[in-house]
C-alpha cells in the first residue's frame, strides 16, 4: 500500500484533508503552487486563504443547516473550525474570522504537524500511477494546465461560473456620524455584542441615485470566451442583482428591516452593512457588494453612500472565475474519481458552495483516504446529517445533468419521518443529524 497521501492544493478543502489525515496517522505532502504560481485572487502563500467574504455564515447549529454544519465538523476535530473559532470576530448570529489571524493559524498548524510536509510546486497533471493516493483540491481558482488535465481525464464539458469579491474599508475612515454599530433586531452571536455591524443610511432618493449609478457604471469586460459563463446566484454582483430589478437590493443586502438609525428619526429606505473584517477591527468589509465594476468606478459610487464619503479601500472587489467537475457522474460515493479511483476530488472543484462546504469535503476525503491507506473500512456518515447529506448529493442525489454548485440546505436532508410544526422542523433535523453523527463516530472509531 502506498505510503503517503499526496493533496494538491492547501486551500480550505486541502488543508482540512492533509490534518484529518495526519491526525490519523498518515504521512501527508501537500503540493501547493503558491507562491511559485499565483493566482487572480489570492494575495499569500498562506494556507485556507479567504479570498472573498471572512463570514463561515450562521453559527446556529439549532436551527440552520450551515450552523449544523459547524457543530458536525467541531465535533470531527475539524482545523478550519478549530482555527475559525480561535480568530472570530464579532458577526452577529454569524460566525466570522479575522481572515489574516485565521489563515496564520491554519498554516503554522499544518507546518508543524510532524506528519506533513510542503512541496512548493504546481501540478500540472493528473497523476497517471495507482502506486499513491491523490487528493485533488485546486479550489475555484485550479491552473489552466491541471484544469485541462482534469478535462481529458473526466471526458466531460468542464463546468464553469463566476465568482465576485466584495471591498474591504479602513474602518478609521468611516464617518460615524452618519453609520452606527448594530446587528440586525440587536442580535448577538459568537463574541458579539448585538452591534456588531456598521450600518450606512439611504434615504429613497439616495438609493434610487445609487441604482442609477450601478447600472451606468463601467464594468469589467469578460473575454470571448468567457462570455456565456454564468454566475453562481449565493454569489451575484451587486450590479447584476440591480439589474434584475430596483428593488432587489433593498430586499437584498440592503434590507433595512430590524435596524434604527439613532442619528435620525426617519427609519433608512435602505442600509449598507459593513461586517468586522479582522481582530483588530481596523478593517471592515461591505456585506453582499460582491461587484465586477472597474476599480475607478467602485470608488466613485461607493463613496456615494452616507458615512463612505471619505472611505479607504484596504481592497477593492473583483471577480474571477469558477471552475468545478460534474461529480455525480464522475464520483463514486468515496469521493474517488471513477476512471481513476487513486484520485479523490476535494472542496469547491467538485461542485460544494461555500467555505465551510468546501472544508467539510475535505475533512471527508481526508477520512476515506486515510482509512484506505490503513485498510480500513470507512462509510460516509448518514444522509440525515450535513456532512452526509453534501456528500451524497454532489456523488449521486443531484441530477448530473443540470448539476450546479450548491451550500448545504435543508432540502438535501431526507424528510422527517416524525410530523412537526413548520417552524419546529429546523430544530428536528439538528437533533436527528447530531444524534446520528454520534453513533457514527463511534461506530467508525472517529470520535475525537
Amino acid at each position: 500500500m502506498p505510503e503517503t497521501l499526496h493533496i494538491i492544493g492547501s486551500g480550505l478543502a486541502g488543508s482540512e484533508a492533509a490534518w484529518q489525515a495526519a491526525q490519523r496517522g498518515v504521512n501527508v505532502t501537500i503540493h501547493e503552487m503558491r507562491p511559485i504560481v499565483k493566482t487572480d485572487a489570492h494575495h499569500t502563500d498562506h494556507c485556507a486563504e479567504l479570498v472573498c467574504s471572512n463570514s463561515f455564515r450562521s453559527d446556529d447549529a439549532e436551527r440552520s443547516a450551515i450552523g449544523l454544519l459547524h457543530e458536525e465538523m467541531r465535533r470531527c476535530d475539524s482545523l478550519i473550525m478549530r482555527c475559525a473559532e480561535a480568530h472570530k470576530v464579532p458577526a452577529g448570529g454569524a460566525l466570522a474570522v479575522d481572515r489574516d489571524g485565521f489563515s496564520a493559524a491554519v498554516t503554522a498548524m499544518l507546518e508543524a504537524h510532524p506528519n506533513i510536509t510542503f512541496q512548493r510546486e504546481e501540478i500540472k497533471t493528473l497523476p497517471k500511477s495507482s502506486d499513491d493516493l491523490w487528493i485533488v483540491a485546486t479550489g475555484p481558482l485550479t491552473s489552466a494546465a491541471l484544469a485541462d488535465s482534469i478535462l481529458n481525464e473526466s471526458g466531460e464539458e468542464y463546468l464553469a461560473f463566476f465568482d465576485a469579491i466584495a471591498p474591504i474599508i479602513h474602518t478609521e475612515s468611516i464617518d460615524m456620524t452618519k453609520a452606527w454599530f448594530q446587528s440586525r433586531y440587536d442580535k448577538a452571536g459568537p463574541a458579539g455584542t448585538g452591534a456588531d455591524y456598521i450600518n450606512c443610511p439611504m434615504s429613497e432618493a439616495q438609493y434610487q441615485a445609487f441604482i442609477d449609478a450601478l447600472l451606468e457604471g463601467g464594468k469589467t469586460e469578460f473575454k470571448e470566451w468567457e462570455k456565456n459563463t454564468p454566475y453562481f446566484n449565493g454569489c451575484l454582483p451587486i450590479e447584476v442583482m440591480a439589474e434584475r430589478g430596483r428593488e432587489t437590493l433593498r430586499f437584498g443586502p440592503m434590507k433595512p428591516v430590524g435596524l434604527t438609525n439613532p442619528h435620525a428619526p426617519e427609519k433608512p429606505y435602505a442600509v449598507v452593512q459593513l461586517r468586522q473584517d479582522n481582530k483588530l477591527g481596523t478593517l471592515y468589509n461591505m456585506v453582499g457588494f460582491q461587484t465586477k465594476l472597474k476599480w475607478g468606478e467602485q470608488t466613485r459610487i461607493f463613496k456615494t453612500i452616507p458615512g463612505l464619503e471619505n472611505a479607504e479601500f484596504a481592497r477593492l472587489g473583483g471577480i474571477h472565475r469558477n471552475t468545478f467537475i460534474n461529480s455525480p457522474r464522475l464520483l463514486d460515493a468515496q469521493l474517488r474519481l471513477k476512471s481513476a479511483p487513486h484520485l479523490r476530488f476535494a472542496g469547491q472543484v467538485t461542485g460544494v458552495e461555500g467555505y465551510v462546504e468546501s472544508a467539510a469535503c475535505g475533512l471527508m476525503a481526508g477520512i476515506f483516504a486515510s482509512a484506505e491507506l490503513q485498510g480500513e473500512t470507512i462509510v460516509t456518515p448518514p444522509a440525515t446529517t450535513a456532512l452526509g447529506a453534501l456528500m451524497a448529493h454532489i456523488t449521486g442525489g443531484a441530477d448530473a445533468k443540470t448539476f450546479q454548485p450548491m451550500n448545504v440546505n435543508f432540502g438535501l436532508f431526507p424528510p422527517l419521518t416524525q410530523r412537526m410544526k413548520k417552524a419546529d422542523r429546523p430544530q428536528g433535523y439538528t437533533r436527528r443529524a447530531l444524534s446520528d453523527l454520534d453513533h457514527w463516530l463511534h461506530t467508525q472509531s472517529l470520535a475525537a
